[in-house]
């Protein structure tokens, strides 16, 4: 199966509009001048790299299968089939790195890149040699402090680079944001295709108007399996509630810059304002007073230093969310 004949699937089943993103993720180690034109000819227009790092040594230590020459190569030749729609991903936060090494490394990433650039705080994956590694001891836990200055540093060095910060760990410039994952963050539909993938979408033909959540069996081969013998490889398909969905609009809007408008949230809630929910609580007032949200005629977003604690404002702001349904539901 090949990425032209998805597309083309694609395009017999749905309505695929004239210049609609197709973004590809491709590892710098596979990603040859080669291929990279065999999936511009086949309808791919966008290009996410997979760097993570410009330094081989921090490459081996994330268990990495490509080199900084792999990605030097790569990204010259993604730049020239895919100019101002190349993105690259990078990760901070690595055992042993300091902020001078990190930004040092996006220093040079940044004189390389085109115009979308992710930046990616490191999640320690169970079963990993990384993580193996870190809890028994012989790599140390970068701490807390540092990862956020790193995270500071680095959003400071991309504006001044011209980079725009259009959500939490995502930066363009000339327009350059990914179309896909602005619609994640905006709540819309979408369908996950594949081994692991996750859906939120209305099904069709069954009369019912509330979002799905689907995700696909994980294994490959189970999945192949199950297409064959079921039609699908759907695993596990949940009914959205409306405060299921009104939690993953908080989670998510407020990762974008932007974060959530008043005409955003009424489409979720018609009946339950984003001023009813958050405009009387003392917590969120004084979330606002210490400069972290702003709740006005725009609607709720983060401010800059908002947006790099936001892990800790959702605890507080879901709570919340959560407190107004139920008072609702009783009436109160």
């Amino acid at each position: 199966l090949t990425i032209g004949a998805i597309l083309d699937t694609v395009s017999q089943c749905a309505h695929l509009a004239e210049g609609a993103e197709v973004t590809l993720e491709a590892n710098p180690a596979s990603a040859d001048a080669l291929h990279l034109s065999k999936f511009q000819k086949a309808g791919v227009n966008r290009l996410s790299i997979g760097v993570q790092s410009l330094d081989n040594a921090e490459l081996k230590l994330l268990g990495r299968n490509h080199t900084t020459c792999d990605t030097l190569r790569t990204l010259e030749e993604a730049k020239k089939l895919f100019p101002g729609h190349t993105s690259i991903d990078l990760i901070f936060g690595l055992p042993g790195q300091t902020v001078a090494s990190w930004l040092q490394g996006l220093e040079k990433a940044l004189a390389l890149c085109d115009d979308h650039v992710s930046l990616y705080q490191l999640t320690l994956e169970r079963g990993t040699s990384l993580f193996k590694q870190v809890h028994q001891g012989f790599l140390p836990i970068t701490n807390v402090d540092i990862i956020s200055e790193m995270y500071e540093c680095a959003r400071h060095v991309l504006q001044n680079s011209g980079f725009h910060q259009y959500e939490v760990s995502n930066f363009s410039k000339n327009g350059a944001f990914s179309t896909h994952n602005l619609s994640y963050w905006q709540g819309s539909q979408y369908i996950g295709i594949g081994p692991g993938a996750h859906g939120r979408f209305v099904p069709r033909g069954d009369g019912r108007i509330h979002q799905e959540a689907r995700i696909q069996t994980l294994e490959p081969d189970v999945w192949m399996k199950e297409v064959f013998a079921f039609g699908h490889g759907t695993r596990k398909q949940t009914p959205l509630r409306e405060l299921d969905k009104l939690e993953e609009v908080l989670m998510l809007g407020l990762r974008m810059v932007v974060g959530i408008t008043h005409q955003h949230w009424l489409q979720f809630a018609p009946s339950l304002s984003l001023w009813d929910v958050f405009g009387e609580s003392e917590e969120i007032k004084e979330l606002k007073e210490h400069g972290f949200l702003f709740l006005d005629e725009r609607g709720l977003r983060c401010s800059w230093k908002g947006l790099a604690v936001l892990d800790s404002l959702l605890l507080i702001l879901l709570k919340q969310l959560q407190q107004t349904w139920i008072e609702r539901e009783k009436g109160v």
